[in-house]
């Protein structure tokens, strides 16, 4: 019904000027109303397009010199919405974002070092803090055993924390081969024109693929990859344990800070030193045992000194500044702790995610195929072969470099421990 309908339109009504274009645009209508092979959506769009190009072969000679060149890159850009079949929503929405990725990718690259100082300034001046106005305090306050504990942790956080920022930000993550070579490769990057391994992904901050990518962080102005994947989760983990242990430990000193700032505010809001005469008793403005012969007896206050007020507001900031980042840091390690755990990274997170949900569609169950079970997935990111290293590469700063080249991985291994500690 409607193929004779167009037919009967088609007849009545010149769709171009030239009848080669009608039959061509006739033709290619009903043979798509016949075989339904594209989507409706798809459809409109490829006869639209054949239209455009029909009409635009006559019209050519006619239109200016300096509109051809936007006319066509205007097309080109319409085609590549619905390059193939196979284009769905996700690609036309990645299409339209793409100023948006582009302005984050600039912004990152140009703030990485930004972010870096700041690290580097808000830890310093925590540090500064703790040695200057609290380590004075421990050593007049505490015992000889809560001394030396605070001492050797605080000690050795700040020594966990360095040195995995510093190899963090100037390790490289691991960039796959460029040369020709017999690696095995499961994909092709469109970008770098080069064969991408398995696990390597691209980024556009970094512009090169990544072995075994996380992704990029700003506040390390570098990739998470394969060779600097635990340095970066080492300094999450003991940054978090540092700012826990300040927070916790300065809770008290927080709030003795807080009730004198705000004792100190309220005296300096009243009125000192006004007079009160005889005739205060009599308007009731003192009582009567406060009143001499000579006057009122004024009443002194501790001197609240400009170092006590500096001290006051440094425990302040330090106790917010650690509560703060205890918990937004924390819930990052978790997250990072459980993505480790199933032998995953944030991007294979939303892979697997997404190749779970087809499997099941089919009945099927996906399997991640880089995961060694729970206990052998954290051995072989610390890379611990055998018991001491958990001392040694664990809780002790460690240089070794991680399992693996990161170009090969090892596919569905054994049950039993890969690394028997």
């Amino acid at each position: 019904m409607a193929v004779s309908k167009l037919q009967a339109v088609c007849r009545g009504t010149c769709l171009c000027r030239y009848s080669g274009c009608s039959n061509r645009l006739l033709k290619d209508m009903i043979l798509s109303l016949q075989g339904l092979n594209m989507r409706p959506c798809s459809t409109v769009m490829h006869l639209l397009l054949r239209c455009m190009r029909g009409c635009g072969r006559h019209s050519r000679s006619r239109m200016p010199r300096r509109l051809r060149q936007p006319m066509s890159y205007i097309k080109l850009i319409f085609k590549s919405l619905y390059f193939n079949s196979l284009t769905n929503s996700e690609v036309v929405l990645d299409c339209i974002l793409e100023p948006v990725f582009w302005m984050v990718e600039v912004i990152t690259r140009w703030f990485g070092m930004v972010f870096v100082f700041l690290v580097v300034a808000l830890t310093s001046s925590v540090v500064f803090i703790a040695y200057v106005c609290l380590l004075p305090l421990v050593l007049q306050t505490y015992s000889l055993g809560w001394m030396m504990w605070h001492i050797c942790y605080g000690n050795w956080i700040l020594v966990m924390i360095v040195f995995h920022y510093y190899k963090a930000t100037n390790t490289p993550p691991g960039y796959p081969p460029k040369m020709k070579n017999e690696v095995p490769f499961v994909s092709f990057c469109k970008k770098c024109v080069i064969p991408k391994p398995a696990r390597s992904h691209h980024c556009g901050i970094c512009k090169t693929c990544i072995l075994k990518m996380d992704h990029h962080c700003p506040w390390l102005n570098n990739c998470v990859g394969h060779y600097n994947h635990r340095y970066f989760f080492s300094f999450c983990l003991f940054l978090t344990l540092g700012c826990m242990y300040c927070s916790i430990s300065g809770r008290n000193l927080f709030i003795d800070a807080y009730n004198a700032i705000d004792q100190f505010r309220h005296l300096e809001a009243e009125k000192q030193g006004v007079p009160v005469t005889g005739i205060g008793l009599l308007i009731g403005i003192v009582p009567s045992e406060g009143v001499t012969g000579k006057g009122v007896q004024e009443i002194s206050q501790p001197p609240y000194t400009y170092k006590d007020r500096m001290f006051h507001k440094s425990v302040i900031y330090m106790w917010v500044l650690t509560s703060t980042v205890s918990v937004a840091l924390g819930a990052l390690t978790l997250w990072h702790a459980v993505l480790i755990t199933r032998g995953e990274t944030s991007i294979e997170r939303h892979i697997n995610n997404k190749e779970a949900k087809r499997l099941a569609k089919r009945g099927k169950v996906y399997r991640n195929p880089f995961s060694y079970g729970k206990l052998n997935n954290w051995k072989v990111f610390f890379g611990v072969e055998k018991r001491s290293h958990w001392l040694t590469r664990v809780l002790l700063p460690s240089g070794h470099t991680p399992y693996g080249d990161g170009l090969t991985w090892d596919i569905y291994p054994l049950k039993k421990d890969m690394l028997p500690v």
